[in-house]
């Protein structure tokens, strides 16, 4: 058993040590004490406080856990609740706090960091606001860096948008939750300049610490340029988005939850392309502790890229698993569905997709928007146009839509079903007629169903949406003019009755050079010059006008067998099949074989056989416009007795010259 003095002393050195901030040196002395006194208060609180100092949450825990009836809630409430906050039981470290009867500042704190994990935001937001109002001393401004992060988070992923609380942009960590408000707003380009100015505080800041190294200072400013790169991204600078991302990875952040929302970005950003790249970046996103770092929404967007990813790369089944995982977490949501039907249809199986759209809606009405007109698409895929045009009439929601009312007449007017087409146009009007009249949305589908009637030869029911236009604005001339054409065909005294209200020729005349404008470029016809005055027509008559010249004919060219004497045949316009003297090609019969037979042979004899070519023997069916003239026999030179040409020499020549160095 130890001694007084001993233990004073003990108690001495834990002292000194916790001024020194040496927590390992603290708890052997502390361990030493509890060897003798096993449930003293001091002694086990101070060895919590030591344990979590030293990180040793789940020790420090067990202890408290241990010695329940010693360490009360009074007495170890911020200890208990911030080890369980460390080792993210974030629920059971809620209700520690809630709990206690006595909130000091120090859980208030806590309990804000509590709420903010559990997505809370609008109770975290009054605790940082009661803090910063009832508080004063060295961590305000961490205080009003917390309550610009809560401001941020209520911008992005719940769109709600608080007072401006004037928070100060003296540091890069408020300048930084300030543009991600901005970026939560839509007001990108300013967000991008608080972007900047956060980087340039940031570099500031440790440009006067000279033992921190540039890699370091890089490694604090990835998350500024991660989110840099994310507004790139909305914008639509991908390729610039891209490099920075790029960077961010190369870098290796300690963050985990950095690098996951970045690969996750990089893989939106290749879609399905680079899918070898893609499935690296994948692994980025699996890394241990992700899920205590990104918030819910993070955590199913990241989730329902990976189920893209594996559809886009072909994992069928990979694919469906993710998707099912999804739909049971997330119910109200029809997006999961949609990646299923997406890879049914990239199997070719529609009619599996539409079954599977079919029941989801039965089960989850509040999402048959989306499910609905995915379904109109899959039988617009089919050819079913009027299976899909009675999908997209049931969605009550945007029927009277101008881009649904535009959606169904298209797609009426193909199936020539024009009486549906009107049909829809007159229930939009009237919707509009009872909730917003004579908006511009109103007017602009009146004068588009007027418009639609006249083009198929309604004028009867155009009629009546050409007068509302009409009423509405009296001084439209075009209107005007289609209501009178329109009644023309109709009733003709009510349309002479209105041709009293067009104005009148010469109020409606332009000013406009004729002459210069048919002298442009783009006049396509050019009016014939006036005639000539009366004073040149006189000259004319007495024979000082201008002689007319004639176009001189061109003569037709005659063929070079051309014989004045002989008639020329008079079915030479027709093809030679339809002449009356064609006999059509001999079958069987075969050219002269020139320089074939035994060496020597001449075409003497063959000549002299042929009595087709004798003097005396007429030919067979004599033509009209022919010469009787044949050449004699005795004229004919055998081939190979002839001289070869000159062309043909060269020819000979230039083969004679081409071949090896031997000769050959």
């Amino acid at each position: 058993m130890a001694s007084g003095g001993s233990i004073t002393a003990l108690w001495t050195e834990v002292n000194r040590c916790g001024q020194t901030a040496d927590y390992s040196r603290a708890l052997k002395s502390l361990n030493k004490i509890l060897h003798d006194e096993k449930d003293d208060v001091t002694a086990l609180h101070c060895k919590v406080v030591c344990l979590v100092h030293c990180g040793n949450f789940k020790e420090a825990l067990n202890i408290i856990h241990t010695h329940t009836k010693v360490l009360t809630s009074d007495v170890i409430a911020f200890e208990k609740a911030y080890c369980e906050y460390r080792l993210n039981r974030i629920e059971t470290a809620l209700k520690t706090i809630e709990n206690i009867d006595q909130q000091t500042d120090k859980l208030k704190e806590l309990y804000g960091q509590v709420l903010y994990r559990l997505e809370r935001y609008e109770d975290c937001l009054s605790v940082y606001r009661d803090l910063i109002r009832n508080s004063q001393d060295e961590y305000e401004e961490e205080r009003k860096t917390n309550l610009s992060a809560v401001v941020a988070a209520l911008s992005i992923w719940e769109n709600s948008f608080p007072d401006d609380f004037g928070l100060p942009e003296t540091s890069y960590e408020l300048c930084y939750n300030v543009a991600c408000t901005l970026i939560g707003e839509g007001k990108l380009p300013q967000a991008m300049i608080k972007l900047q100015k956060a980087e340039e505080l940031c570099r500031q800041s440790y440009s006067e610490d000279t033992d921190i190294s540039d890699e370091e200072i890089d490694a604090e400013l990835a998350i500024i340029h991660a989110q840099m790169a994310y507004v790139m991204q909305l914008q639509g600078w991908n390729d610039d988005a891209l490099q920075l991302y790029n960077q961010v990875i190369k870098l290796k952040p300690s963050d985990v939850g950095l690098l996951a929302v970045t690969a996750n970005n990089i893989i939106t950003l290749n879609k399905d392309q680079n899918v070898f790249d893609s499935k690296k970046k994948v692994k980025l996103t699996n890394t241990e502790g992700v899920e205590h770092k990104l918030t819910q929404k993070q955590l199913q967007i990241v989730e329902f890229n990976k189920a893209l990813l594996a559809m886009h790369t072909n994992q069928a089944d990979q694919c469906r698993k993710l998707t099912l995982g999804l739909q049971k977490q997330n119910p109200q949501t029809p997006l999961p569905v949609l990646i299923q039907a997406a890879q049914y249809c990239r199997e070719k199986q529609h009619t599996k997709a539409i079954q599977l759209l079919e029941e989801v809606l039965e089960q989850h009405p509040e999402s048959a928007v989306e499910i609905k007109m995915t379904i109109a698409q899959l039988y617009l895929v089919q050819g079913h146009v009027t299976k899909a045009c009675n999908i997209l009439r049931s969605i009550d929601e945007k029927l009277n839509e101008p881009g649904m009312v535009s959606a169904l007449v298209t797609m009426y007017s193909h199936e020539e079903d024009i009486d549906s087409a009107i049909e829809i146009f007159c229930q939009a009007i009237q919707w509009y007629q009872e909730h917003q009249p004579n908006t511009p949305v109103h007017l602009s589908l009146v004068r588009e169903a007027a418009n639609f009637k006249l083009k198929y030869g309604r004028q009867k029911e155009a009629i009546s949406d050409l007068e509302q236009l009409w009423r509405q604005n009296p001084e439209d001339i075009r209107t005007l003019a289609q209501l009178i054409s329109a009644y023309s065909l109709v009733n003709s005294e009510k349309a002479k009755t209105l041709s009293k209200h067009l104005p009148s020729p010469d109020t409606m005349s332009f000013k406009v050079d004729i002459d210069a404008l048919e002298n442009s470029h783009g006049a396509t016809y050019i009016r014939k010059k006036a005639a000539k005055v009366a004073g040149e027509s006189q000259l004319k008559e007495c024979g000082q006008g201008d002689i007319k010249k004639k176009k001189k004919k061109k003569k037709g060219k005659l063929p070079k067998n051309y014989d004045p004497k002989v008639p020329p045949d008079p079915e030479r316009w027709l093809p030679m099949r339809e002449r009356s003297y064609y006999r059509g090609r001999k079958k069987g019969k075969k050219k002269e074989p020139i320089g074939k037979g035994t060496q020597g042979a001449t075409l003497s004899t063959a000549a002299e056989l042929d009595a087709s070519k004798t003097v005396n023997s007429p030919p067979t069916s004599p033509r009209p416009g022919t010469a009787a003239t044949v050449a004699s026999s005795s004229n004919i030179v055998p081939p190979r007795q002839q001289k070869p040409s000159a062309a043909s020499k060269k020819k000979q020549q230039q083969k004679k010259k081409k071949g090896g160095k031997g000769g050959w």
